[in-house]
């Protein structure tokens, strides 16, 4: 796959490369606070996520893509696209290291790859979901064109000790 390239941007697989500065955001717990995957707890957990992602990247039909998302030389997060089991529809995920937060990175990273999926793959049916706190997910999600569609409950952040609510975004491209 060839690097996704937008004004300020550059999309590339992840990769084991990219370790350290993948650790640096993927372990913080402020950058992490509503995700139910992350914050990381160690460097091998982040090591054996790279690996993973990696390996997809090879596949002839990737069933998801984790992207490093680059600021010039600067690693600053990652966005994500997986797949339903018919490559028909796919759900969307960010994160971005805190310093480069709140700069429209997450906006731009998300709707290049959003473009790549339906023009380059087809698809056109995207979802995304997030912790019914977490404010500025969701202006990405509603800059995107995504619509609310519900509320459900049962979401477990990983930082959290109590069950949490989150809201589900869906769009048509």
């Amino acid at each position: 796959m060839k690097d996704i390239k937008t004004e300020r941007l550059v999309l590339r697989p992840m990769s084991t490369a990219y370790l350290v500065s993948t650790h640096e955001y993927a372990s913080d717990e402020e950058t992490c606070r509503y995700m139910v995957y992350l914050p990381s707890d160690s460097i091998e957990d982040t090591l054996c996520y790279l690996t993973d992602a990696q390996a997809e990247f090879g596949k002839e039909k990737p069933s998801y893509y984790e992207m490093a998302v680059f600021l010039g030389d600067v690693h600053i997060g990652a966005v994500s696209l997986y797949l339903d089991e018919k490559q028909t529809s796919g759900e969307f995920g960010w994160t971005i290291n805190k310093r480069y937060q709140r700069q429209g990175y997450a906006y731009e990273a998300a709707a290049a790859l959003l473009r790549y999926a339906a023009d380059g793959l087809g698809i056109h049916h995207f979802t995304a979901h997030c912790d019914t706190e977490n404010i500025p997910s969701q202006k990405v999600m509603k800059k995107l064109g995504r619509e609310l569609k519900e509320e459900p409950g049962g979401r477990k952040n990983k930082l959290s000790d109590e069950e949490r609510r989150e809201y589900l975004f869906e769009m048509y491209v």
